[in-house]
């Protein structure tokens, strides 16, 4: 693989960057999911590592997340129930976490990668929104001083007793560490905030000899293969072993190609899915092979590399190289971090998951989309999370192909697939002036905008002509979902970077009052941009109401 020399500073600095902030999220995960500080940190060298070099989506950077360790957790939860210790539970754990890999390559070499884009945004925002829940929720007993229960339930149950015990010294490093990873980046974003309160705080409850529990003993130098282990497995039901790891596995996915999606709208590039499954699959095998936890595309560090100058995989690379050093040379160091710091830092990621745009506006966007995101939002929570996105698709699916018939009955709509039309001109399109067609590019849509035609907005931005006007043709748009709602907005916000002005004709009522509800419509669309027809578009673009008046 070659990479050219004016990109390799700029892949240093961002892998770097993503180290420095993988770190402490790499420590507090593995803490989280049971198998210790270390664990967290293997995973993240080795998928990092693998997934950057094998992988579809070059600037991603790849480690245990919050949604992965949410679901290790409980795995290991339950393998511990079931043998009695972690010890006795390694071979099974460490099983399951390979099969999920290998599952993670079926996907990717049969192709399965691409069917992310048909995920509802309504699903999407529940589950991660859940996820973001769980994270806080699981944080409250060590916010207060004291180990938490593994249940969400359990934890719910004990919080009333658990407050008159509460250790104040623990409750006051992780509001400060709160406190330091909110506010240290309006001095300075060169240094990662959560870096900044992981020393500083440590530092400070060393020397002062705090009574808060610390991570206590972490192994120095690499990592020994856990392969041995594998000859402890009791295989006499296997299901125990395959449907956790298909768990992990579909989730995986999901995480990881949502972060790839966050990576192409950044850098105006197109992910390989099918590959990053691989990738990713290769990836999680490495990690359980050395006893880590899984992981996948992690959406924050992924942003810090690109806007810390990453261009290609080799940033993924030196982001693991840069926890590598740490792991072999600061492991006496990272054993004085305190719980309760770790448990801060963990909250604030929670508090970052959940999905703040999609909440706002439940009472702005059709009734069924904010239905199924609950729905998801609290099965995920209270039930399951494979279970929860299940559902979630049942219903969005469901939910829309009625909508699509009521439609169809009503506005006698043609097709049933979004689709973009064909760049044929339409009858009253045949009269335009050859100039006018050098500065306005025409583009026709002739169906519902929904959750299976956000790609479609996607590649139209990214390949759109070098023209100063796009007119929106909406007149065969009927109904608007919220992921092409914020399909739309997406494509707008980037159009209007370019300079592009963005006119509508003859747009639907349903559309139109998704489109302002949240705001699009007037913040980002004047109403003098909206048309009644076409012919009056036209006759706006030749008397020089719109370009000239832009400028």
């Amino acid at each position: 693989m070659l990479i050219k020399t004016s990109k390799l500073r700029g892949d240093f600095f961002g892998g770097l960057t993503a180290g420095v902030v993988a770190l402490p999220l790499a420590l507090a995960f593995g803490l989280q999911s049971g198998m210790g500080a270390i664990a967290g940190l293997y995973g993240a060298i080795a998928i990092g590592m693998i997934a950057a070099w094998f992988g579809g989506t070059p600037t991603q950077i790849s480690g245990p997340t919050g949604p992965m360790t949410v679901v290790s957790a409980v795995v290991i939860a339950s393998a511990i129930e079931t043998y009695g210790s972690l010890n006795s539970a390694m071979g099974t754990i460490i099983a399951i976490f390979l099969l999920s890999g290998c599952f993670q390559i079926l996907l990717g070499v049969f192709k399965i990668g691409h069917y992310i884009r048909y995920m509802p945004y309504p699903v999407v925002s529940g589950f991660m929104s859940g996820i973001g829940v769980i994270i806080i929720v699981l944080q409250i007993f060590p916010f207060l001083g004291h180990r938490s229960p593994k249940g969400i339930p359990d934890i719910f149950i004990g919080i009333p007793d658990i407050l008159g015990k509460a250790n104040f010294t623990a409750v006051v490093l992780a509001i400060a560490t709160m406190t330091i990873i909110y506010l240290f980046p309006k001095i300075t974003k060169l240094i990662p905030s959560a870096l900044v309160a992981l020393i500083i705080l440590t530092i400070i409850s060393t020397l002062m000899e705090l009574d808060v529990t610390i991570i206590g003993d972490i192994p120095e130098g690499l990592p020994k293969l856990q392969l041995s282990k594998l000859a402890e497995v009791d295989l006499t039901s296997p299901m125990l072993i395959i449907i956790p790891a298909i768990t992990l596995a579909t989730l995986g996915t999901i995480d990881s190609l949502l972060t790839s999606i966050v990576a192409d709208n950044m850098t105006k590039t197109q992910h390989k899915s099918n590959k990053e499954l691989i990738g990713q699959g290769l990836g999680n095998i490495a990690a359980a092979i050395i006893g880590g936890i899984p992981g996948a595309g992690a959406t924050m560090r992924t942003v810090v590399n690109i806007n810390s100058g990453g261009k290609t995989r080799l940033s993924g690379v030196i982001h693991s190289l840069a926890l590598l050093i740490v792991l072999l040379g600061a492991g006496g160091y990272a054993k004085l971090i305190p719980l309760p710091v770790l448990a801060g830092i963990l909250i604030t990621v929670g508090i970052g998951i959940i999905d703040y745009k999609g909440i706002k506006h439940i009472p702005h966007v059709p009734r069924a989309d904010s239905v199924i995101m609950l729905i998801v939002l609290g099965l995920t929570v209270f039930v399951d999370l494979l279970q929860a996105v299940a559902v979630g698709l049942v219903l969005a699916s469901i939910l829309f192909m009625k909508k699509m018939s009521d439609i169809a009955e009503s506005n006698s709509a043609v097709g049933f697939v979004g689709q973009f039309a064909r760049e044929e001109a339409w009858d009253d399109e045949e009269n335009i002036s050859e100039a006018m067609k050098t500065q306005v590019y025409i583009k026709h849509f002739d169906s519902p905008i929904f959750f299976g035609f956000t790609t479609k907005f996607q590649k139209m931005y990214r390949e759109s002509p070098d023209v100063k006007v796009i007119i929106m043709r909406m007149s065969k748009v009927p109904y608007i979902d919220q992921s092409g709602i914020y399909a739309i907005e997406d494509a707008v916000l980037s159009l209007q970077e370019k300079g592009v002005i963005i006119l509508m004709t003859k747009i639907q009522e349903q559309p139109k009052d998704m489109l302002k509800n949240i705001g699009l419509i007037p913040n980002l669309i004047p109403e003098k941009y909206l048309f009644a027809d076409f012919r009056c578009c036209i006759k706006a673009l030749e008397a020089g109401e719109i370009i000239y008046l832009e400028n």
